[in-house]
Order: structure tokens, then sequence, then C-alpha cells
């Protein structure tokens, strides 16, 4: 229709029907990672916890281990994505290799008890526990392994087909599918782990595999450049320092992945052992808990999920109106205080709620702008590369955070102590994100951003205060 607006990002040109259709099918994708990442994390502690597994041994196996693989694996997507060219474009092709791996791994988590159970009846003097902690161990590193082609891509390709006018709303939009698909699992599905766990599993791989599908064969790219070669031989010495001087070059970077270390090396530990404090500890010696059921706890946190949807959307309009690096500044000061509020207010599982409820919201924010942020900072050309930098620095952090948060909860015997740790580290990481708001000013801001491709250098006589370092 003449007149019709339109649409653009690269080569690809919507109207309002066919952006509307494009981002129907990447919310789908959304709904089923989010399914995984609400499932496999929240189930895995517990299936540890009931194999008999220690504090240390489910942020080892369940936190730890996984993120060292990722932290290897990240930078090897990133490169790979970004020069993949391929008649599929240069993310979708990674949602056909990989789905299939996500879905066998998913498996083998679903049905490690009773595999468990068979392997120590063919190795006589091998306990159980002991083999189960092998396979769910095993599982979380495969499902690891193949799951970050999957959600990296997914994530670049945001980038690379939602247009940059509409991205705060999408990334509103995503948040809020997530959070349907985390409130439909932790009160509907949740309770039912324990009786059911390989069956949870199996309906998860199934979604997944039906999701992936429809993506693959439902959303296009667009024509990207050529991939820039390096001059000479390009070795893979000279392929590593390159990626170093794109990713690690510039300290406004350096700002971005160290706000993202501070937030996730807090919040994971949290999402890891706040099932702990509020139902029962059942360690000896431990301070009391709030002693809900398992049922319970799914509950209350499913409904604070629900919460953060109009949160997504408020916080992605704003976003697009004000810039997502000003939202992500105040609702990370705002998770840092109501985390340290908590360990005050969170007395009572009625308290517990309401604190909850905040938390929910602050976090919500924070989320809807964390990867607009990204993607309107980041360059286009290398999104993939520095997107993997990213990740390498904050999975630096969810490889010792976790094991030091249960060495601290082992000294405490307390877990009312990971809302002061998840606190602490929200509270940094808002400081360092007022340091990158103000680099960002200095770059151009709303007017003329640009990403930087390396530190330029100094200037005789340069003022070093100008440098942007805090």
């Amino acid at each position: 229709m003449r007149g019709e607006r339109q649409y653009r990002v690269g080569t690809l040109v919507y109207t309002r029907a066919a952006l509307v259709q494009v981002m129907f099918w990447m919310l789908l994708g959304d709904f089923v990672l989010t399914l995984m990442e609400s499932s496999v994390p929240a189930i895995l502690p517990l299936q540890l916890r009931w194999a008999g597994g220690s504090d240390f041994e489910i942020a080892l196996l369940a936190l730890s281990i996984p993120a060292v693989l990722t932290m290897i694996l990240a930078p090897i997507v990133g490169v790979q994505s970004d020069q993949c060219r391929s008649p599929m474009g240069r993310r979708r092709p990674f949602f056909l290799w990989f789905s299939p791996c996500v879905v066998a791994s998913l498996m083998l988590l679903g049905f490690a008890q009773p595999a468990s159970v068979w392997l120590a009846g063919m190795l006589p003097g091998t306990g159980e526990e002991a083999l189960l902690k092998i396979l769910l161990g095993l599982g979380a590193v495969c499902y690891t392994a193949s799951n970050i082609y999957i959600l990296s891509n997914y994530q670049f390709l945001i980038k690379d087909i939602i247009p940059e006018q509409v991205l705060g709303k999408f990334i509103g939009f995503f948040r809020a599918v997530g959070g349907l698909g985390g409130f439909a699992f932790n009160r509907f599905v949740f309770s039912h782990v324990h009786e059911h766990t390989a069956e949870v599993y199996m309906v998860c791989a199934l979604v997944y595999a039906v999701g992936f599908a429809l993506l693959f064969l439902l959303v296009r790219e667009g024509e990207y450049p050529p991939v820039e070669r390096m001059p000479g031989r390009g070795s893979r010495l000279d392929r590593v320092r390159e990626y170093c001087r794109r990713c690690f070059g510039h300290r406004f970077y350096l700002k971005i992945y160290a706000q993202s270390f501070c937030y996730w090396s807090g919040w994971v530990p949290f999402t890891t052992f706040i099932v702990f404090f509020a139902t029962m500890a059942d360690k000896p010696g431990y301070a009391a808990t709030l002693g809900l059921s398992v049922e319970d706890f799914g509950k209350i946190k499913a409904w604070t999920l629900l919460v953060q949807i109009p949160v997504f959307f408020i916080a992605g309009w704003l976003g697009d109106r004000f810039h997502p690096l000003r939202v992500q500044m105040v609702s990370s000061l705002l998770v840092g205080l109501v985390y340290l509020t908590g360990f005050f207010a969170a007395r009572t599982p009625d308290s517990f709620l309401v604190w909850w409820i905040c938390s929910a919201a602050s976090c919500a924010a924070f989320l809807a702008s964390y990867l607009t942020t990204l993607a309107r900072l980041f360059p286009a050309a290398h999104f993939g590369e520095c997107v993997s930098a990213n990740t390498i620095i904050f999975h630096l952090g969810l490889i010792f955070s976790p094991m030091l948060a249960a060495q601290v909860l082992q000294w405490t015997h307390d877990y009312r102590v990971v809302f002061l740790w998840t606190g602490a580290f929200s509270t940094a990481g808002g400081v360092i994100t007022i340091f990158l708001y103000r680099d960002w000013l200095r770059l151009g801001g709303d007017a003329a951003y640009k990403p930087p491709e390396e530190e330029p250098d100094r200037k005789p006589g340069e003022d070093r205060a100008s440098m942007a370092n805090p």
C-alpha cells in the first residue's frame, strides 16, 4: 500500500504487518529459551540436593563448571557466527545444527536418576548417588555447550533483524513473554518436579525442538557485507590479537563488561540458594528458614514473575524514549537497594512475597534495558564478538561467585546472607553504569554516538581525565 510506513535494518525492509510477523516468531523462540532458563537452573540444584549434594557441590556442578565452559565457548561462537556466510544466513544455521544436541542433553538430565540405578547395578561397588551426580554434571555440561550456540545466535539475530527504532519495545515484549513462560513453569510445573522429573524434561525437550524448528523455517535474515579478512597469513595468534583489539581495545567496552560482571555475579548465587532460604534448608546447624513447601515457593515465584510483565513493557518504552542506558543506570542502583533491604525485610512468608514483588519489578526494569543497551552500544559488524567478550567477563563471576557464596554460607550457616551478597554486587554494578553513562555522553550521546573501535592514542598534552576511567 502506497504511503505505508516501512521499517529497515540492514538490507531487510518490513511493512508493519511483516514486522509484527517476524516479532511473533522471534518471541516464540524467546518463550522456548525462557522455558529452558526457568527449568534447568531451577531443577538441577534440587536434583543435586536430592542426590545428597552439598552447597559447594551444587554451586560447582550447577553453575561454576557450566560457566567455565561458556566462557571458553563464547568467543568461538561469536567469531564463528559473525564470520558465517551461508544461504541460510549467519545466525540461523546454528539453530539447525545444535537444537538436537540441546534436546539430547535435556533427556539425559531427565532420565539421570533411573540411569544411575541401572549403572549401579552394572557396576558393583559404585554408589547410586555418586553416579547420579556424575550424570547430572555431564548433562549440565552438554546442555550448556549446545545451548550457548542457540542462545548466543538468538541474541545476535535480534540485532540483525529488528529495527533499532522498535528495539526497546521488542525487548519489552521479549522479556514479557519470558515472564509468562517463567510464570507458567513455576505456577503449574515446579511443584511436580520431584515426582515427574523425567516427564518435565521431556516436555521441555519437545517444546524446544518444535519452537526452534519453526523459528529456523519462518524467519529470514538479510544480506551481510563480506567478511573482513586479516592481511597476511592471518594466523591463529593474529586472530586472537584482532579479537582482543576489537573487544578489549577501548575502556568504554570494559565498563560494559564490568557492570555485567557485577550484576550476574550477584544475581546467580541468589537464584541458586534462595530456594533453600524459602523452604527447609535441611542442613543441621543452619539458621531457621521460612519453612515454605516447594509447592508454595513455586507459586510465590510464579506471581512475582507475573508482576514483571507490565514493568517490561514500561521499561521497553522508556528505553526507546530516553535511551536504555539511562533506564539501566537507574534500575541497577534500585536493584542493589532492594536486595540490601531484603536482608532486613524478608522475615515471614508474607513479607518475603512483598519483598520479592519489589525485587521482581526492579530486576525487570534492568533486564528490559540490559539487552537493548548492548545492541545500541556494540558495533553491528562485530556484535557477536563483543557480546561474547561480555560473556567471558561476566562468566568469570559465574565461575567463582557461586562457590565463594557457598563457602560464605557454610561459614555463616545462614541463607539470608545471599541478600547482602546480591545487594553489594548490584550496587557496585550501578556505580559502574554511572561512569559508563558519562563516557557515552562524551562519545556523542543521543545525537551522535558511534561505537569506538579501539582505545585512541593520547596526544601529547591530552588531559588524562578525558580518558574516562573510573
